[in-house]
This record gives C-alpha cells, structure tokens and sequence, in this order.
C-alpha cells in the first residue's frame, strides 16, 4: 500500500504540532506505523491523501452513526453557514436541539450544550458539587471522561494506550479528590463511599464502557449504583458521549432501565461537528448560571452549524427500522470476526452492545480495566496493520471501540470478515 503523501504530511506535522497530530491518540504509535492523513469520506469509506480506500469503522470516534456527508446532513449544515456560522446570541435551533434531547434521553428535564465531551463532564461535576456541597468524585478505572485535570486519573483509552495513566501537569490536590472504584464491582464503590462517608458528591460512569474497548455492564452493576446514591444522596452521572444515541435512541440509560441525576452527551448530537451537552434534573440544572450562581460559559457553545447538523442526525435516527438496522449489520459483524479467529485457531474475546464492538486479543473475559490491560496489544498491532492492507480502517487502539453506521452495506460487512479471515490466518502463522 502506497502511503507517500501521509508519510511526507506527518513530517512536515511533526515539526509544527506536538507529536505532529491534534488528538494524541491519532498518533498510531501503539501499532507501530505512522498516522493516515484523510483527505475525504463518504457513507462507510474514507479515502487518505495517497488515494487509499478503507472501509471505516472509527467514524471520527463514533458521532458519524449516519455515516460520513449524509446528504440531509450536509445541507443542513450549508444552510445554516449561508445564515451565519456563529453569532454569540442563541438561535432557535437551539431550542429545536434542547428539545429532542430532553424527549429522547430519561434523565435529562434540562439541558446545557457546549463545544465538547470534556467541558460536559467536567461542567457536570462542578454542578454536582454544587448541588451536593461535597468534593469527592468517584470514577472506574479504565473510563475515560475528557482530560479534565481530576478525571486523568486512571482513565483508560488514550493515555493507557501510551502506558501513561496519569498525566504529568496534574496537581495531586486535584487528584486527590478523585476516588478510583473497579467497573462492574459494586463492592468497591461501596467501600469507597464508607471510607468517605458525606464527601462523595457524585459517581461518573460510562454506563457501557467504550474506552477500554468496549465492556458492558454486569446484571445489576449500574442498578446498584443507583441505589447507593439514592441511600447516600450521591449524583449519578451517566457519561454517554460515546453511548448517548449510539446504542439507543435514548442511550444506555433507556438501554438498562436506569435513570441517572445527569447526563453527558457528546458525538452523536453535532453530527460530526464539534458539541457536547450536559443535563439533568431540574433542581440541579437551575444551579446553573446564569439561573444560579454556577459558572459555565463557552463562545461557540449552541453554534448554528453544529446545532443543525445534530437536529439532521437525530432526525434521520428517528426514522423507522434504523436501530433494527443498525443491530442485524452490527451483530452480523461481531459474529463473523469472532468466527474468523475461531477459524484460525486464534484466542480473541468478542463482546458488543448494539453497535459498539471490540475483538479483545484475550484468552478470557473482559469485564473491567485489569483484565482489560491484560490483552496482547502487539498483537493487536499486528492485526490492525493486517486489516489496513486490506482496506479496512479500525481505531490504532486495542482499547479503542469498533463503530457501525448505518451506511455500512452488508457487502461492507463482509468484506471485513474476509479481511479479518486472512489477517488471523497471518497472525496464527
């Protein structure tokens, strides 16, 4: 595979960004190769700056569900740029957003949008300490929400794929407030509230783990979340800026049937463009400026582009049969790789919720962040770079998420098992 042109760009990068990308984990080092340079995509492909195809299942790391340049929503987001890019005013189509997100998601009565995941879940925090007048935080290992200075900590996805799980930079009277409970254990979380009786403020969750691949919630782990913070008048925060949308219309929490105290949303609701949002419960929400005293403000938060880009995508999820859809192409996708390694003799563990997926090169399960952190990753190197000879584009991350969209054909599919097939014969050689 001819990749002149990305090589010549990630040089010239390299000397005028650090490590010569914008997103650290774009920097394909854990897999031993240097980054693509995308200079198009369209629906399920991408194409590089050396005129590769690929097959692609990163989809800018989940919002493009719809697949790449839908053509409603391009046109909704040329429109609204005719109408302006951004005025620092709100617009309608702020309010028409607000409320196919308050509709669509359980928890959520009131919303704020941003320009990011990290500002929701950071701004979600604050909001939850101000609610409760306490200051401890409690996250799982392995969940990634942002880089926040008191949620590097432990994090998973970008700074476990670097071995770095804690980042310089971050003061230790920061971090010492966040507190690390073990995902699917609710033992551990009820240990840490004990030994922090009245300071936990909140626990931050992503309800289906997406960053240290993808790891669903045991029976009864998030119901028993709710209700220790129900006992102890906890917070629950459910990050879905990866789930939100993506595994249901109404995210994780519609999935399971457990309705958190706030919400953060991401990905999905921009379409492609840069958003976040952050809601919740009345009470807490009006905690927020400039209703209350709680600070949060951001230029380009509610732009136009960005708002008529996620009222087009949620519109076109809403249509009939696209979840059912989207579920036969993703199953039939997990099915198929996981029969390939078996074909091959090769010992992987498969797990998938809807249309999030992840081939963990593991001999056992993967429940939490230690058997996560267990898995061959040169391996998997090695299959990442089997499959992009083969035309198909996977996250550079064996703790990255595998996304379908709904511009994956079924040749698409499997045209991947087949890739896959001939990449697990190679690596079981």
């Amino acid at each position: 595979m001819k990749l002149d042109r990305s090589s010549a760009l990630f040089g010239k990068a390299r000397s005028l960004m650090p490590g010569g990308v914008n997103s650290p984990v774009r920097a394909f080092r854990s897999v031993g190769c240097d980054p693509l340079f995308i200079e198009r995509a369209a629906g399920s492909r991408i194409y590089d700056a050396d005129g590769n195809e690929y097959i692609d299942y990163v989809g800018s790391w989940g919002p493009m569900i719809v697949g790449h340049c839908h053509p409603r929503v391009v046109h909704a987001v040329t429109s609204a740029m005719e109408k302006g890019s951004s005025f620092g005013a709100p617009t309608e189509l702020e309010i028409r957003l607000a409320e196919m997100v308050v509709e669509a998601v359980p928890s959520i009565e009131m919303v704020r949008m941003v320009s990011s995941g990290t500002e929701a879940t950071m701004s979600a925090i604050r909001l939850a300490r101000a609610y409760t007048g306490r200051d401890a935080v409690i996250k799982f290992a392995g969940c990634y929400h942002g880089h926040a200075d008191s949620l590097l900590v432990r994090a998973g996805s970008g700074a476990a794929t670097f071995g770095v799980p804690d980042s310089p930079g971050v003061p230790a009277d920061f971090a010492r407030h966040t507190l690390i409970a073990e995902y699917n254990d609710p033992d551990s979380v009820e240990a840490l509230i004990t030994e922090n009786k009245g300071k936990v403020a909140c626990i931050i969750i992503e309800p289906i783990a997406g960053n240290m691949g993808t790891v669903a919630p045991r029976r009864g782990f998030l119901e028993a979340l709710r209700r220790m913070c129900d006992r102890e008048g906890i917070i629950l925060i459910f990050d879905e800026v990866m789930t939100g949308f993506r595994v249901a219309y109404g995210g994780a929490q519609e999935l399971y049937g457990v309705t958190p105290d706030m919400t953060t949303l991401g990905k999905i609701i921009g379409g492609g463009l840069p958003v976040g949002a952050f809601g919740g419960r009345q009470e807490i929400m009006e905690l927020l400026s400039p209703s209350g005293g709680v600070y949060q403000a951001g230029t380009l938060s509610g732009n136009p582009l960005a708002m008529a880009a996620g009222i087009a995508t949620l519109t076109l999820l809403q249509e009939k049969g696209f979840y059912a859809n989207l579920e036969e192409k993703s199953a039939r996708l997990a099915a198929g790789l996981a029969r390939a390694a078996a074909d091959a003799g090769f010992p992987v563990y498969s797990a998938r919720v809807g249309s999030m997926l992840c081939t963990f090169f593991s001999n056992r399960e993967v429940d939490n962040w230690t058997s996560a952190a267990g898995c061959d990753t040169a391996t998997f190197g090695r299959y990442f770079r089997a499959m992009l000879d083969q035309g198909v584009y996977l996250a550079p991350s064996q703790f990255e998420t595998v996304f379908v969209s709904g511009a994956h054909s079924v040749e698409d599919i499997d045209l991947t098992i087949e890739a896959a097939a001939k990449a697990f014969k190679i690596l079981a050689s």
